[in-house]
């Protein structure tokens, strides 16, 4: 297997952000977003394609996504709650939870940028906020984290 950053911070080789884990999943704040209130689930097992996920566990890791969506959606009232797979980045399974503040952040649109008179995406003109203010986030979004199946 390549290198793998979720592997590598389920192993406790790199820092993470932890909002939400137990035995087959965890929970981060992403060092990547385009806003920081956002959160990226994914199994501890390595398995490069959603798709791929055994049902039971692609669902749990949702289900733990859903509940943080209302989480992030309670404490910092963003217009809309985004949520999905785009299978692109790490190659490791993971479900995005992201505010949406603007009809285009669907899409990221604050990673978009102009190259060679082409559209293009990528994490070039986002700050990476500070390991504190992602500690924070996730001690805020892990005070009250749904578990699935207690509703």
């Amino acid at each position: 297997m390549a290198e793998c950053p979720f592997c590598d911070i389920i192993q406790g080789n790199l820092e993470a952000s932890v909002i939400y884990e137990d035995d087959l999943v965890m929970a981060i704040v992403p060092l990547h977003a385009p806003y920081p209130e956002s959160a990226l689930v994914f199994p501890k097992q390595h398995i490069d394609h959603f798709t791929d996920l055994p049902k039971d566990l692609a669902m749990h890791v949702m289900s733990v996504g859903f509940d943080l969506s209302k989480k992030i959606m309670n404490k910092y009232q963003p217009g809309r709650m985004g949520m999905g797979v785009h299978g692109y980045g790490v190659p490791h399974a993971h479900f995005n939870v992201f505010p949406q503040n603007h009809p285009m952040d669907v899409v990221f649109r604050k990673m978009a940028y102009i190259k060679d008179g082409e559209v293009r995406f990528g994490f070039k003109n986002l700050p990476v906020p500070s390991r504190e203010k992602m500690d924070e986030i996730a001690r805020i979004l892990r005070g009250s984290v749904l578990i699935p199946n207690e509703r």
